[in-house]
């Protein structure tokens, strides 16, 4: 099993001649609950890595709700078991006051990207996601690191965020895994109910069926209201965004004219569900 790292000298003494010898380390940042998405991203960044560290931090910097916060999966014996064929070099898995020692007074802020979608609807998370992946970027010195596209917008805030900010780090987005009924690999449906869990995969049902008519040349305000029911329908008793936007910069738009995501967040018994699909 991989070595688990809780201290951050620790980290540095095993870091530090990996760098020296020229090898390629590469970091998967998550927050635990591993499933079979993160593992695709090991396995992404096992094969153009020498080394591997995946780090296990639940970010209360990324929460606005302290609810959410309480309630969000923690599984660090779990998830250790599932990187054991991986054979990753460590497990990064820093407590609170490692990574927010006493006197922490820092924020990293994006502008433009996170005044929509997610950061919209959940104020300040988008400050908590920046502000812990540069640390975590600093703290394994990685050369690569390795994100899902299930969280696109989060891909853009990190990968911007990096290049501002000169941290000399590759960020590498990953395909979105999907169970076998369509439903986006997420730590969150771990809190789904056994009926909640049928109903939830009619989100990608309903953007699925959004994106095959906007590639037909239909535009938004034509094919919203019919999903925004089906939804309702299924039980989904709120929907903070259905939009289209722009893959790069995610300008807000109304037709597919240029190359672009749908994007979702809605609720289902209490579950916030995210997702975006290309059009």
């Amino acid at each position: 099993m991989a070595p688990i790292v809780r201290d951050k000298a620790r980290l540095l003494e095993m870091v530090t001649p990996w760098k020296q010898s020229g090898e390629v380390v590469g970091v998967v940042p998550t927050m635990g609950a591993l499933h079979d998405g993160h593992l695709s991203l090991v396995a992404a960044a096992k094969a153009v890595c020498d080394r591997v560290i995946v780090t296990i931090f639940v970010n209360p910097k990324q929460f606005n709700n302290p609810e959410d916060l309480a309630n969000y999966p923690r599984t660090e014996e779990s998830d250790a078991r599932k990187l054991e064929r991986f054979e990753v070099d460590a497990i990064w898995v820093p407590d609170g006051d490692q990574m927010y020692p006493k006197g922490f007074a820092t924020t990293v802020s994006v502008s433009d990207l996170t005044d929509c979608l997610c950061g919209a609807t959940r104020p300040g998370h988008f400050e908590g996601v920046a502000t812990v992946v540069a640390k975590l970027f600093l703290q394994t010195q990685a050369d690569r690191a390795f994100f899902g596209e299930k969280d696109y917008q989060q891909l853009q805030v990190v990968t911007r965020m990096a290049a501002d900010l000169d941290i000399p780090i590759q960020v590498m987005g990953c395909p979105t895994i999907r169970e076998e009924d369509g439903l986006a690999m997420s730590s969150r449906n771990l809190l789904l109910s056994d009926r909640a869990r049928v109903y939830a995969p009619v989100l990608n049902e309903v953007m699925e069926r959004i994106a095959e008519a906007l590639r037909g040349g239909a535009i938004m305000s034509d094919v919203l209201p019919e999903a925004l029911a089906r939804l309702e329908t299924a039980g989904f008793t709120g929907v903070d965004y259905l939009e289209l936007r722009a893959a790069d910069g995610l300008g807000l738009l109304e037709s597919a004219d240029v190359p672009s995501r749908l994007f979702a967040a809605s609720w289902l018994a209490g579950v916030r569900l995210i997702d975006n699909i290309a059009v």
